[in-house]
């Protein structure tokens, strides 16, 4: 009997058993450091994480850029009432250039105009809780809530050193004497039923509403400070474009009234009183 090829042969089996068993073994080891591992691995939709990082960033810097031009270029503003039927439709969101007058132009006779009505049509005061105050005027910026209570659009009617009256005998406001057709005021509306006459002081601006008998302006406030008049920089903007309702997309119209009005006799100091007459 050939023992010693019987032992070689044995041997040569035991070999590549533990050899089997080593790679065995070693699939079966933990995955080097840095390495990730079957059993570590993170769902398909965690490991897309970086994704939904990029998106939240991109979302960020697209709204900052809507409130940076928001807040020096163009600022939509959502109509809250019907003063200013029928040009401007409650519900209606303008877009309001806000560069209109920042270099050297003033607003003019006739522009519709967004300002801030707080110490002319209304008192200064706290705005409440700032948290709310910040977060309201945000969603006002984008047109997404109604505008502060102090801010109004109104059309411009007289500037600085304008005397403006009501009424001619054919129920005009005259502005430097000279009757105005006013063919924008709301079908049915008297130019006023207030009769007025009053001085501009320089710097203001006496503004109203095209619908005048649902609109509260300069005429309400004649006993305030001003005499109803709006100091020119606390307009926010000259309102230019409808941009919502869809079917509404259109220019702010202009209006060509005021061309033959002629310029104030002459200046009168911004603190001069714009005392309301009769």
């Amino acid at each position: 009997m050939d023992t010693e090829g019987q032992l070689a042969e044995r041997d040569r089996s035991r070999g590549s058993e533990k050899e089997h068993e080593g790679r065995s073994r070693s699939s079966r080891a933990p995955a080097r450091a840095g390495e990730p591992s079957s059993a570590g691995r993170l769902p398909q939709w965690l490991a897309g994480g970086g994704r939904w990082r990029r998106g939240a960033l991109l979302a960020a810097a697209c709204a900052a850029l809507v409130l940076l031009v928001s807040g020096l270029v163009l600022q939509p503003f959502l109509i809250p009432s019907g003063s200013m039927e029928n040009t401007l439709r409650p519900g209606d969101r303008v877009l309001v250039n806000k560069l209109a007058y920042r270099f050297g132009d003033d607003p003019r006779r006739g522009d519709v105009v967004v300002f801030d009505g707080a110490g002319s049509f209304g008192e200064e005061g706290p705005s409440g809780n700032p948290v709310t105050g910040l977060l309201r005027k945000a969603a006002a910026a984008v047109g997404l809530a109604e505008p502060a209570e102090s801010d109004y659009v109104k059309r411009v009617v007289g500037i600085g050193g304008d005397r403006v009256t009501c009424c001619d005998k054919r129920g005009r406001i005259e502005v430097n004497g000279r009757p105005v057709d006013e063919r924008y005021l709301h079908p049915g509306d008297s130019p006023s039923r207030v009769p007025f006459d009053i001085v501009v002081p320089e710097g203001r601006l006496w503004v109203m509403g095209d619908h005048r008998g649902a609109s509260r302006d300069s005429r309400d406030y004649l006993g305030a400070p001003g005499g109803g008049t709006v100091p020119v920089d606390k307009v926010i903007g000259r309102a230019a474009w409808i941009g919502w309702p869809f079917g509404r997309w259109s220019g702010v119209p202009r209006t060509d009234a005021f061309e033959g009005v002629p310029a104030a006799p002459g200046a009168i100091s911004s603190d001069a009183p714009g005392g309301a007459h009769g």
